[in-house]
């Protein structure tokens, strides 16, 4: 059975990719900072289905913890075929109302992890000449809502530039930009979106299925639906001018703002009694 790495595997995309690739039979390496939480999901997986779960505790921001996940990436006899650099997480707040120290854990966790593990991987994958990569960017690359989208910009273009060089190496890279997905990640960053129209939203399972056909076909880019590539491709054609206007870090201030006004003409349309009053009572 093939083996697959999963960073950040204990919530969102991270544990969907975890439960989708058990049930496709393979071996899993859990990657994840909350212990408990990976042990649980691990005996989770291990109920349903008939794999090996290795669980492999870390913080994705701490280098020497990083690099004893890329060490375990060059394993010779437990080998990994497919590496899931999922890992990620927001900040609630403009660049400058989060301290300096909190951006750069984000920041090594986004992209100095993606980097190390890249390079462990890629290396090991080439010398047996097979093997994936799969890093989970976003389409929030294409805009300029602050260092979140800039580092996602980084693993796209990154994970580009690596496939085009493992080119005919029998290893293969792809990044996932996916938009709004239902999981945990704005809960966990206090971040609401009720603004957002529910068709916006994508579900993971959907997702991660896309995402793991499109890496099999060797895919560089993986943009589930429809909808989400045309918007992918208005923002590369567009003038960056008006990619500025329209994504600037305010838009989750318009959002909210937005989401309260859809709530005053709601509130408004209701005609609202107390429970003891009757139509037609005062």
């Amino acid at each position: 059975m093939a083996r697959a790495l999963v960073t950040g595997s204990t919530s969102g995309l991270g544990l969907e990719f975890a439960w989708q690739l058990a049930g496709t039979g393979h071996h899993l390496v859990l990657v994840s900072r909350d212990e408990d939480r990976l042990r649980a999901v691990a005996e989770q997986i291990r109920d349903v289905h008939q794999v090996e779960v290795e669980v492999l505790p870390a913080d994705l921001s701490e280098p020497a913890q990083v690099e004893r996940v890329a060490i375990r990436l060059t394993d010779p006899v437990e080998r990994i075929e497919l590496l899931v650099n999922n890992a990620g997480y927001g900040l609630r707040g403009g660049f400058l109302e989060v301290g300096v120290e909190d951006h750069v854990k984000q920041m090594d966790t986004l992209m100095r992890a993606v980097l190390v593990l890249s390079h462990a991987a890629a290396r090991t994958m080439v010398q047996r000449r097979r093997g994936a990569i799969l890093n989970v960017s976003s389409l929030a690359g294409y805009t300029t809502a602050g260092p979140y989208a800039a580092s996602k910009s980084w693993v796209t273009v990154f994970t580009e530039s690596l496939a085009m060089e493992l080119k005919g190496t029998g290893v293969t890279a792809t990044a996932l930009l996916p938009g709004f997905v239902q999981t945990e990640f704005h809960e966990r960053a206090s971040m609401s979106m009720d603004g957002l129209p529910r068709i916006t939203w994508l579900k993971a399972p959907y997702v991660v299925e896309q995402a793991l056909k499109d890496t099999a076909k060797g895919a560089v880019l993986s943009i589930p639906s429809v909808k989400y590539r045309t918007a992918g491709e208005f923002s590369r054609i567009a003038p960056r001018s008006l990619v500025r206007a329209m994504t600037s870090p305010n838009w989750y201030r318009r959002l909210q703002a937005r989401s309260v006004q859809r709530s005053r003409r709601r509130a408004s349309r209701r005609n609202l009694h107390a429970p003891w009053q009757r139509d037609g009572e005062d």
